[in-house]
């Protein structure tokens, strides 16, 4: 049986993604196939596909964290996995750009009835990267304020909604009138424009956020420095180049800047995680909102849209 897939063979623009046919991946005893519904656009894959990456894969290769479907097929090993079952991926051995893929057992996490495919592929890069950057590496506590910057996208959503569920006040950017109006829908108490620090300094009465989750760091961190609070945390979670800060800001304030990357959770970082946030989807406080869908051979479109607008939500692809 032949499948579609993206192939890389290398690296460069958008157009160097091919849609091929081949093969079904054979399942071993220790792997489960998944038939893909929609598949999740994440910024790192398209640094990866260009080779402007740290870590790059042999090629040729297939993109893709994240995805939704259901379990086509599971290894005679495998257990507490059903085929059938509506599933989120988080991690993939084939790669998530194609119609069906193949993965281990823990990269395979159920998905709530109430949960649509597109929204299954939503969760993820974006929903761990959220709760690691707010929780793990922000220690966001009720009481506090956090400005979320750029709360729009796929992350700045989902940290939205979890900072709100967990009783800290929120103050989300975004660079359009329809991305702030979505990052009031998400929760977030206040909604202002990237470059308005003064309006955070005016909301917090002069005392700036106690945390900041910072999207595009080598624009804001600076300013990020001058308006945060005495002993704040700033998350760097998006960067796309460098930035000339001043360090004294850090010592004046004792604050403390900390990066986030999901390659460094532990087995038991990726099952706290994601514990949290099935239960956020169980109880309808977390719902991943979907920016723009497009079908799987229009992959480059969806890599150059992510990296170009003003997003709101998460791009999918559709098998």
């Amino acid at each position: 049986m032949e499948v579609k897939s993206i192939v890389v063979n290398e690296f460069g623009a958008p157009e160097v993604m091919r849609l091929v046919e081949r093969q079904i991946p054979e399942v071993s005893p220790d792997q489960v196939l998944v038939k893909i519904e929609a598949i999740g656009v994440n910024p790192v894959e398209c640094y990866i596909r260009s080779g402007k990456y740290a870590a790059l894969p042999a090629l040729p290769y297939t993109p893709g964290t994240d995805g939704a479907g259901y379990v086509h097929a599971t290894g005679s090993n495998v257990q507490g996995i059903k085929t059938g079952q509506r599933v989120y991926l988080y991690g993939s051995l084939s790669g998530t750009y194609a119609e069906y893929s193949l993965c281990a057992p823990t990269q395979v996490y159920p998905l709530p009835e109430r949960i649509s495919y597109p929204q299954g592929a939503a969760l993820g890069v974006p929903y761990f990267t959220a709760w690691r950057a707010l929780f793990h590496k922000g220690k966001a506590t009720a009481g506090e304020t956090v400005l979320v910057h750029g709360a729009s996208g796929g992350v700045g959503t989902a940290v939205v909604q979890m900072a709100r569920a967990a009783g800290l006040t929120v103050i989300g950017s975004a660079g359009t009138d329809a991305g702030r109006d979505l990052v009031l829908a998400q929760g977030a108490h206040f909604a202002i424009n990237h470059s308005d620090t003064a309006k955070v300094l005016e909301l917090t009465s002069g005392n700036g956020p106690d945390l900041i989750i910072e999207m595009l760091a080598n624009v804001n961190l600076q300013s990020d420095l001058q308006i945060i609070a005495k002993q704040g945390r700033i998350v760097v979670v998006g960067n796309r180049g460098q930035i000339e800060i001043d360090p004294r800001l850090m010592m004046s304030k004792e604050i403390s800047v900390n990066g986030v990357t999901l390659t460094a959770s532990s087995a038991l970082d990726l099952k706290t995680m994601h514990s949290a946030i099935q239960a956020g989807m169980e109880m309808s406080v977390l719902n991943p909102i979907i920016d723009k869908s497009f079908s799987l051979e229009q992959a480059p479109e969806a890599h150059t849209y992510i990296m170009e607008a003003n997003s709101a939500g998460k791009v999918v692809l559709i098998p």
